[in-house]
């Protein structure tokens, strides 16, 4: 089991550490700054650090956290002239080739290799622990991508980056909103996969069940078992058995099937951890009670778990990022929009409260 939880907040890094007295802060660091999204890689723990008008940056750390190196960020080359501009279907402007968020940092598999997703939709690559990013320019440049919208920010954005266990060439990246993207060749050549996803307030004649147009919400893949992949789509829990390639849609889910957050178990992949919440502009739990929803037979039934956590009236929101599993597939860290932090040591059947005022928990990650 992991003895230590990293967290990206709106207000800075935080870090607890499982001792004999219980789970423990341990350090902080960029008070005062957002953090939207951490990556332990190599021994090295990469920050995404948010300086408001500076913009976004990029820091590493060799020490746990102790000291800091800031790294140049993922950067958008300049639009050539001749290529015109896409305009976001839904506002009609222009998509922008500048770096507006770190949504997602990935290791590819390999010594040194990480994957970066962004607002607005440019998916970045290292060969070097973070020291230098190239964008992908293969997924960039696809036509398709005049359809992607913004979901809950003006552009869109990839924030789920699964690499294949297996075999580092094969990666599925989950965008909001332009569906699920596959690569067999690392990156080489790029192939949509949201098939089977649909929005129950759009008929398909109009566009409804689109892939280039799905809202998956997070995406994670069963490291034992890598062909299921779970989504939490904006309307539906979808779960996948051919690698990304295709969808199965699971919406008789109570109190809801619309949420952010999935976990899947690291050798079980049929089971799946959510947390359900009151669906479009809403967004706080249904009936002002936090739950965690869990199933153990690939989706047929699923239960709903509450101990430990506050009988309501209760508005927290778990964001894509805020749930984190570790590798024994018992302890479940899960942090909220109002600053509450929750600890499983038990798959999710009972909840301990670690600290209930901590700032807005962007990102959760067990080192």
């Amino acid at each position: 089991m992991s003895d230590r939880i990293d967290l990206g907040t709106r207000k800075g890094l935080f870090s607890f550490e499982r001792t004999s007295a219980g789970w423990i802060p341990c350090g902080q660091a960029f008070l005062g700054i957002q953090v939207p999204m951490l990556l332990h890689h190599d021994g090295r723990l990469l920050a995404a650090v948010e300086h408001g008008h500076f913009g976004t940056k990029l820091h590493r750390s060799s020490d746990g956290g102790c000291g800091w190196e800031e790294l140049a960020p993922p950067a958008y080359p300049p639009k050539p002239d001749e290529v015109p501009d896409i305009l976001d279907p839904w506002r009609q402007v222009p998509v922008p080739w500048s770096l507006e968020k770190i949504w997602c940092l990935e290791s590819d598999g390999r010594p040194d290799g990480l994957w970066c997703g962004t607002l607005p939709g440019g998916l970045f690559r290292s060969h070097d622990g973070g020291s230098s990013w190239q964008l992908v320019r293969s997924l960039w440049d696809r036509p398709e991508r005049a359809q992607w919208a913004g979901g809950g920010y003006d552009w869109p954005g990839i924030h789920s980056i699964c690499v294949h266990p297996d075999d580092p060439r094969r990666v599925a990246v989950a965008i909001s909103c332009g569906g699920v993207w596959n690569t067999q060749d690392d990156g080489e050549t790029w192939s949509q996969g949201a098939h089977g996803m649909s929005y129950d307030f759009l008929p398909e004649d109009q566009g409804g069940a689109n892939p280039e147009g799905q809202d998956p919400h997070r995406m994670v893949r069963c490291p034992a078992a890598p062909h299921r992949l779970w989504v939490q789509h904006h309307c539906s829990i979808y779960r996948s058995d051919d690698d990304a390639q295709s969808w199965s849609k699971i919406s008789q889910v109570e109190p809801s099937a619309f949420g952010f957050a999935v976990a899947v178990h690291p050798t079980d992949p049929e089971t799946a951890w959510f947390v359900p919440a009151k669906k479009d502009e809403f967004r706080y739990p249904v009936d002002g009670r936090l739950v965690v929803t869990r199933t153990r037979d690939g989706g047929k039934s699923f239960e709903t778990l509450s101990r430990g956590l506050p009988e309501g009236p209760a508005w927290d929101l778990i964001y894509r990022h805020g749930l984190d599993i570790d590798s024994s597939g018992e302890r479940l860290v899960m942090g909220s929009t109002t600053g509450s932090l929750w600890i499983s040591e038990n798959g999710g059947d009972d909840w301990q409260l670690i600290t209930a005022h901590l700032p807005p928990i962007f990102c959760a990650r067990f080192a």
